[in-house]
């Protein structure tokens, strides 16, 4: 689907929530977690590399989804743990750029959306600490339906439950992360879905 023309004004707004609304960042929580330097750069640079993140944004539960990561990556396990059990501390809240984006928007009777690559207990645990989200009619996240993006199947659910189509749909593109992750939007940039 090609972007909508500039004089095409939206009728929903889809926000990605980790890295558009959402300030969340690994970095934050291992900087004040693991004091070794190196051990924490290796760490961040791990994440990544080990496709850590997918295993967890498609679980439910967390704690279940990293024993097998645990299991293979032995050496990371303290680390790894410490990710799942203070969670909490990655998140620095809300972008203002974007939390006053969704007030405007939804005072202009725009729907807003929102779809998250994330798990669904760690969701569930910081989500009433960031109070944009009460702006967002639905959000589906990709650990309470078991599928993540870019698998098309996650957009085809979001259209379903919000009972719009593709087209009728515009996606702040994310914001890059320090630690280099790579971070999925539902647009890679562009303003509509494909």
């Amino acid at each position: 689907m090609t972007p909508k023309s500039a004089s095409h004004k939206p009728s929903v707004v889809v926000f990605d929530l980790g890295g558009v609304i959402v300030d969340w960042n690994p970095r934050y929580l291992m900087d004040r977690a693991i004091a070794d330097a190196r051990k924490r750069e290796e760490f961040l640079a791990w994440i990544p590399a080990a496709n850590f993140l997918p295993a967890l944004d498609v679980a439910r539960n967390s704690r279940a989804a990293i024993a097998p990561i645990i299991a293979q990556y032995p050496h990371f396990a303290t680390e790894i743990a410490i990710y799942i059990d203070r969670f909490a501390e990655t998140i620095a809240g809300e972008f203002p750029d974007m939390a006053a984006l969704a007030q405007r928007l939804q005072a202009s009777n725009v729907a807003l959306y929102g779809l998250t690559n994330w798990a669904g207990d760690t969701f569930d645990l910081v989500r009433p600490g960031l109070p944009t989200l009460a702006r967002l009619r639905d959000i589906v996240v990709s650990g309470h339906e078991g599928v993540i993006k870019p698998d098309p199947r996650i957009f085809e659910l979001m259209c379903r439950r919000g009972g719009f189509t593709a087209g009728d749909a515009v996606v702040p593109p994310a914001r890059k992360l320090s630690v280099g992750l790579p971070f999925c939007s539902a647009s890679d940039g562009v303003t509509s879905f494909r």
